[in-house]
């Protein structure tokens, strides 16, 4: 009865639901640690509420199998007149014995399932927090970091809610029950057997504090361990291609150790309580004890008095004592609150708002006025004083050595950063004005370093259309992107191959191919391709900007690029130094001019003119040799 009134029923909707409508930003904001840990358990809140009843009940059984030995040894034994039969009262014990296990149990269940639900909110509402952060939020902020305050820190929240808090709620109520049931024997003896409660309270809340900062600076260095092992799995092609296994081994090794120092620290600290609240309590029973062998030698208190006064009195003191280890232990999960609550607090970026939508497209037209961008306030320009004017349907080649601005420049326009300085118009409305959401809909972005999914090649092709695909679109954008008989001749699964990690199964020109078919099943208005051939040899290359030349068509498209011969045919060029632009205008006037392209045009041209040389030499050589071995005798 008590499990059906108090247990929530399993409903994905409703947790969703109130996800939704409670926002746990107001929520870890709260002043109040206890009004906060209350607001937190929202839909469990009941469950909570019976598992303190059913603890209420249990300590309440407990305490009277104490009184009822009493009972026993008094009355029972002592031949009073008027006494309940032996089976009467061995069936009492029964009963509270299967009262106290039933309620006992009941509680642990509701505190369970509470505390269930409140990680399952928490890890919801984070990953959903964490995808709608701002990219200066992520910018800072390591992965391994972010890793280990969704995992290890909600499991201590976990922690706190099922075991710490409950049980401390059991102390309370043990302490306050027993204690009322000794008054009724002796108030004297009730306040000499508490005389250590205080101290021992004292020192908790000194280990507590003390705890806390240590668990604290352990849980950072484990973040850091944590970063540090995804790092290396991530680039381990890297580590292997320069050899560094022994640097990295050598590294983690640094970062290990301060980790066992500090964690040895911190176990010492835990050790250290132990011993110190055993004497303390030790000490406190043993006085009590004599205290009340004494009170019954004089006939102050009976045998019975006595025999439950020793069993309640250990169910005050040794309660206590672990109340001490419970407040020492709550300050993890409060530390590891608190860092969840630090990510929960960050402000999201907001994707969908009251601004500028509508369903028609974008043509992409695009003004930039004097447009400046700084990161981070205080931090110098990445852009200054940029001013251009986009055509619908004009390519935009950005050309430039690295860092000097050119993707900086792209990610303002799906609002990843907020321009700091001028104007950016798009199709006459300023763009800072249209909704983020509709802005990433109608653009669409090829990474410099494309990221696939753990899925199908066809999954990651068709990922974030929005709509169902038919595999000849899938097949149209694949032949577009040069990548469609590569994946049905080296394939046997062809579309229905896993990629692996990042792609890892895949070569680099293989991966940015498929990234460049997923862009363009999106079908943007506006599209971004961030040195998107630079991953691939000459022969897929001049493939793709085939390709792309069709493609392209009726877009606007901006292309980042190091090799001139990408970016010779675009309507505009621009050529970025130090987040300036220093050159503009077409591929033939800029060669007339005397600049950073032409300097590069001149430096690439030799380049190739000296390796389509040095091939020609090598070829030479070959035919020499196979004609020697065709006229060689035996």
């Amino acid at each position: 009865m008590l499990s059906s009134l108090f247990s929530p029923q399993p409903n994905m909707d409703l947790t969703q639901n109130t996800l939704q409508q409670s926002d746990l930003q107001d929520v870890v904001t709260e002043s109040n640690k206890l009004r906060k840990l209350w607001r937190l358990m929202a839909d469990d809140q009941r469950a909570y509420l019976g598992a303190t009843a059913s603890l209420g009940v249990a300590a309440g059984a407990n305490t009277a199998t104490f009184l009822l030995i009493r009972y026993f040894i008094d009355d029972y034994l002592g031949g009073a007149t008027g006494v309940a039969p032996l089976a009467i009262i061995l069936a009492g014990f029964v009963t509270l014995a299967v009262v106290q296990a039933f309620f006992t149990f009941q509680s642990r269940k509701l505190a369970a399932q509470t505390a269930e639900g409140v990680a399952l909110r928490l890890r919801n509402y984070l990953y959903d927090h964490l995808q709608r952060l701002p990219f200066r939020y992520h910018d800072k902020m390591q992965t391994g970091e972010l890793l280990q305050r969704a995992t290890s820190d909600i499991d201590a929240i976990r922690r706190f809610f099922a075991d710490q808090a409950i049980e401390s709620g059991r102390v309370l109520l043990l302490f306050v029950v027993n204690f009322v049931a000794i008054c009724s024997l002796s108030w004297q003896l009730a306040l000499y057997s508490v005389i250590a409660i205080p101290i021992v309270l004292v020192i908790s809340i000194f280990f507590f504090r003390m705890v806390e900062k240590r668990y604290e600076a352990y849980q950072n260095q484990e973040a850091l361990l944590s970063t540090t092992v995804q790092e290396n799995l991530s680039g381990v092609r890297v580590v292997k291609a320069f050899a560094r296994q022994e640097y990295e081994a050598d590294k983690f090794d640094k970062i290990n150790w301060q980790k066992y120092v500090l964690g040895r620290r911190l176990l010492l600290t835990h050790a250290t309580y132990w011993p110190v609240t055993d004497i303390i309590c030790g000490a406190q029973m043993l006085t009590g004890f004599a205290i009340a062998a004494r009170m019954t030698i004089n006939g102050h208190l009976t045998i019975g008095e006595y025999l439950a006064y020793a069993g309640l009195v250990i169910w005050i003191i040794w309660p206590m004592r672990n109340l001490g280890r419970l407040i020492v232990q709550m300050s993890t999960g409060l530390v590891s609150l608190g860092r969840v609550s630090e990510v929960i607090k960050a402000e999201r970026e907001p994707v969908s708002a009251d601004d500028v939508t509508s369903e028609k497209r974008l043509r992409g037209e695009l003004i930039f006025s004097h447009v400046g961008l700084r990161y981070n306030e205080g931090e110098e320009l990445v852009l200054q004083d940029i001013s251009f004017h986009a055509k619908p349907g004009q390519r935009i080649a950005l050309l430039g050595p690295t860092g000097s601005g050119k993707t900086s420049l792209v990610n303002l326009l799906p609002r990843f950063y907020e321009y700091t300085e001028g104007r950016i118009v798009l199709d006459g409305v300023d763009l800072n004005k249209y909704d983020r959401s509709y802005l990433r809909r109608n653009i669409g972005i090829v990474e410099q370093e494309p990221f696939l999914f753990s899925r199908s090649i066809r999954d990651n092709i068709t990922y974030g259309v929005g709509r169902e695909v038919t595999q000849d679109e899938v097949e149209a954008v694949a032949r577009a992107a040069a990548i469609h008989e590569v994946i049905v001749s080296k394939f046997p699964e062809g579309y229905d191959t896993l990629v692996g990690e990042k792609g890892i199964t895949l070569s680099g020109g293989q991966k940015q191919r498929i990234a460049i078919a997923r862009t363009l099943l999106k079908d943007p208005a506006i599209l971004i391709l961030d040195d998107s051939t630079s991953a691939v040899d000459m022969e897929t290359e001049a493939l793709i900007r085939q390709a792309m030349q069709q493609l392209m068509h009726g877009r606007t498209s901006f292309v980042i690029a190091h090799r001139v011969q990408s970016v010779m045919d675009a309507d505009q060029i621009l050529v970025f130094h130090h987040g300036r632009i220093v050159q503009r205008g077409k591929h033939n006037e800029l060669v007339g001019q005397d600049g950073f392209y032409r300097r590069i045009y001149e430096a690439q041209t030799r380049l190739e003119e000296s390796f389509e040389a040095e091939l020609q030499h090598t070829n030479e050589i070959t035919n020499n040799e196979r004609e020697t071995n065709r006229v060689k005798p035996y």
